[in-house]
């Protein structure tokens, strides 16, 4: 199964401003990460919605990881972006193996368990060492 773009971003940022623990910026968060802008503050929004981030507005406001940001699995994020759709679309064009396709079964199948493995993954253990001393280092100015 592919992520789509919004679901990749999604997991970069809520890595990184869970490894961070600070207040950061839709337009550091893009800097940091390679990423457009616009794209950002979209899944930032859906991400804010889902209770994974907190954001504040104005002028010292930016984007937190949530107080119980870490207790999210992957798989609910991956849920929340890619929807609960299956992997195959057997109604348009209508198939004609419909009534008696093993395939559609085997997939989701094969679907619901991919989303087991990362119902177990919780955020918190993305940043665990030694992913978050490199998710710190992303984009961050040299050393002087």
């Amino acid at each position: 199964m592919k992520l789509n773009r919004s679901t990749d971003m999604a997991m970069r940022i809520a890595m990184l401003t869970a490894a961070s623990g600070r207040r950061t910026t839709v337009d550091e968060l893009a800097q940091r990460l390679a990423l457009p802008r616009n794209h950002v503050a979209k899944v930032v929004q859906r991400l804010q919605h889902l209770g994974v981030l907190v954001t504040i507005r104005g002028r010292s406001g930016g984007v937190a990881f949530a107080a119980d940001g870490a207790t999210y699995t992957v798989g609910q994020v991956v849920r929340a972006f890619e929807g609960d759709g299956e992997v195959v679309d057997c109604e348009a064009p209508a198939c004609p193996l419909r009534a008696a396709c093993r395939l559609r079964i085997e997939l989701r199948r094969a679907q619901e368990a991919f989303l087991a493995v990362l119902d177990r993954v919780s955020l918190a253990d993305l940043v665990d060492s030694p992913t978050g001393p490199v998710l710190l280092a992303l984009g961050a100015p040299p050393a002087p």
